[in-house]
């Protein structure tokens, strides 16, 4: 079933519903392709989480990154907003969703699970590249 956002929520309300929901998912295990809810690779549970609550986001952390006109500095972070990295060569090849306190949820990599990460832990600091805002 579709999840239920009321657009005369704010942005911080609507937000939590999401990362909330994306939380049901933790030790989900990642999986090249997959788009959930068995198994997701990081832009597949981008797109779920956020396909929950009828946001049409394309496949891929690059596609993601394009489709959303709203940069957001690092300093400047809120709860629900995408963040995106480097990987294996890729000037963008993975997603999260930031859930505040510089902690961010995500499909981690094979291997993995869906799990919280530190956005000041060394790989993802020195690979950071980007945020973007949805939810507004």
């Amino acid at each position: 079933s579709r999840g239920y956002v009321d657009r005369t929520r704010s942005a911080a309300q609507v937000s939590d519903q999401v990362i909330n929901y994306a939380a049901n998912y933790l030790g989900v295990p990642y999986q090249s392709g997959g788009n959930g809810p068995s198994s997701f690779d990081c832009s597949g549970f981008v797109k779920y989480v956020f396909g929950h609550y009828g946001y049409d986001l394309p496949r891929t952390a690059t596609q993601q990154a394009n489709a959303i006109s709203t940069v957001v500095s690092k300093s400047d972070l809120v709860p629900g907003d995408l963040v995106f990295f480097k990987t294996g060569g890729k000037a963008i090849g993975h997603v999260g969703i930031y859930v505040g306190d510089n902690t961010f949820i995500h499909a981690s990599s094979p291997g993995d699970v869906v799990k919280y990460d530190s956005m000041t832990s060394n790989y993802y600091t020195k690979n950071y590249v980007t945020a973007r805002r949805l939810i507004q």
